[in-house]
């Protein structure tokens, strides 16, 4: 099927749920936004917020970048367990960079809490994304990219079972002016039921 635009439906899963974000998210993810760990990683493209009013900004422009094609999500925690209580904002991430002739979309602009790295949040939410990209929307390609320097980024990225392409190198400038290499991955198509079934193998 020709593919379509990401549709802004809730993507709803076992530990977490997935909703275009809007502007009442914002005090739950100025949280994640203005959490010391996710900056330590190396690779910031812009400074953590000075404060909620910055973040109440970030996210208007999150709800207006909708209408050129960027779909940010909020995610939020399912039910109550060891990650936490129902409804709690753990990060946010989108689907952008849509070419609806190519058939290919970015995952990106991700971003958790520390407290729930390594859970099943990440892989939970991108089996979402991921199966909203093929499955709903009908892209081809879905891209995966993150800084060169961030190792733990790319460990992720490579466990989903996003295959690495290769380093565009001074391709973006990070917040404090340096000019990254960014590593590239993706998944095709054909390659989606492999890359689910170890997604749904690893959420058990």
């Amino acid at each position: 099927m020709p593919a379509t635009p990401p549709t802004g439906k809730p993507l709803v899963g076992r530990f977490v749920r997935l909703d275009p974000v809007q502007p009442d998210d914002a005090e739950g993810l100025h949280a994640v936004l203005t959490d010391p760990a996710v900056y330590t990683q190396g690779s910031i493209m812009r400074p953590p917020p000075a404060d909620l009013a910055e973040t109440r900004s970030r996210v208007a422009k999150d709800v207006a970048a909708r209408a050129s094609g960027r779909t940010a999500y909020t995610v939020r925690l399912v039910g109550h367990g060891p990650l936490g209580e129902e409804g709690t904002v753990v990060g946010t991430s989108s689907l952008g960079d849509v070419d609806l002739v190519n058939e290919r979309v970015h995952l990106g602009w991700t971003m958790y809490g520390s407290r729930w790295w390594g859970t099943e949040v990440n892989p939970e939410a991108k089996l979402l994304l991921l199966a909203h990209a093929f499955e709903d929307c009908g892209f081809g390609r879905v891209k995966i990219q993150t800084d060169a320097v961030n190792q733990r980024s790319q460990a992720a990225i490579a466990k989903l079972g996003a295959t690495r392409e290769g380093v565009l190198r001074r391709h973006t400038r990070r917040a404090d002016g340096t000019f990254r290499d960014t590593v590239v991955f993706s998944v095709l198509r054909d390659e989606w039921p492999s890359v689910r079934a170890g997604l749904e193998a690893r959420l058990g």
